[in-house]
Order: C-alpha cells, then structure tokens, then sequence
C-alpha cells in the first residue's frame, strides 16, 4: 500500500461509499487535519492543500507545527514477546533497541513510502 506525502506529511484515506467520496486525514498529528474529494487527482490536490492550510494556519496562530517524531518510542508489550525480542536481538548481535528499529522500519516500510 502507498499513501500520499506532501512536505514530510502523509495521509491517511478511505473511500465513504455512503457518499461516494474519498475521505482522508493527514496521519501524525494530534490536530485533525482531514480533505475529502470525489476523484483521485482532486484527492492529491485537497490533501496539498489541507497541509499548506494547516501550515499558514499555525504561522497566523504563532503556533509551530508539528514536526516528524523525535525518535523515542515507549509501549508495553507482554514479557513473553519482550523475552523472544530480547533473544532474538542478541542472536542478531544487536541491542534490543537496534533490533526493534529494523523490525519497526520493516513493518512500516510496508505501508509508507
């Protein structure tokens, strides 16, 4: 699956057969920022702009953008999966950590481009 991007942002889009449109929301954020349309080529065009509304609207607001991910990560997970983890990545010679980042940049490299 290949989502849109548009200035480090992506969105995230299903198709409302109620209305019959194209109903997207740019991922990531905590403010919603969604677009809808009944083509594709207006689908890309109402997601440009959805992400440059959101942009002038933090400037006018004097609020910063929110910016990618810092990189720190903290879930829970079961210790039965925390053991096999934490075994696996040391048969790989890796730390947990390095051995997390390469499963998580797997797993999300499946549905972000």
């Amino acid at each position: 699956m290949s989502g849109m991007t548009y200035k480090g942002y992506h969105a995230r889009v299903e198709f409302d057969a109620a209305d019959e449109i194209f109903v997207g929301r740019v991922a990531g954020l905590s403010d919603v920022v969604g677009f809808h349309a009944e083509t594709v080529e207006d689908l890309k065009a109402a997601f440009r702009d959805a992400v440059d509304d959101y942009l002038e609207t933090c400037r006018t607001i004097g609020k910063a953008p929110q910016k990618p991910y810092s990189g720190r990560v903290m879930f829970r997970i079961s210790p039965e999966v925390h053991a096999k983890a934490a075994t696996a990545a040391e048969l790989s010679g890796k730390s947990l950590n390095e051995w997390a980042e390469a499963a998580l940049a797997e797993a999300a490299a499946k549905l972000v481009a």
